[in-house]
């Protein structure tokens, strides 16, 4: 295979995998960045079935995304307020404390797919206002855990 070739992924060709399914969350999707080559981007493409949302309400510190609504139309949250979405809009959600949380709801009779891009930082913290967690990531760091379970800096170390 040619090197553009191998940078090129189709939509319509992707095996899409069940994300999750529950009774407010379920989607099917794939992350296609790492198999087109993608070093700094991270590139998902989801779809996601009436009634139903990929992911939680959700605030990012240090990666920034945009979504590419492709088919379908839905509901934004954001911060405090919502609007309509629908096929063609671009949505930039930047990185910021729970002003800038964001979540695509499908509130429509017919499937809602978007395409995904984020900056792929080295470590990132995301908090879920919720319910109430917060959510540390870095290599194999994957820790999660609720707001009010804080300790204080020297806890359990000597001094």
């Amino acid at each position: 295979m040619t090197t553009i070739n191998s940078n090129v992924a189709n939509i319509h060709e992707l095996s899409l995998e069940h994300a999750q399914k529950g009774d407010k969350f379920e989607s099917k999707g794939l992350r296609v960045g790492h198999l087109l080559g993608a070093k700094d981007l991270g590139y998902s493409y989801d779809v996601v079935p009436p009634g139903k949302s990929a992911c939680p309400f959700h605030n990012h510190r240090a990666e920034e995304e945009m979504f590419f609504i492709v088919k379908g139309s839905g509901t934004l949250r954001y911060g405090t307020e919502t609007r309509k979405i629908r096929e063609g809009d671009v949505i930039c959600c930047p990185t910021g404390g729970p002003e800038t949380a964001h979540q695509i709801i499908n509130d429509s009779d017919s499937d809602l797919a978007y395409l995904s891009v984020s900056t792929m930082m080295p470590a990132e913290v995301c908090e879920y206002p919720d319910s109430k967690k917060v959510g540390a990531y870095g290599g194999d760091l994957k820790h999660m855990t609720r707001v009010n379970h804080a300790v204080d800096y020297w806890t359990d170390e000597e001094v």
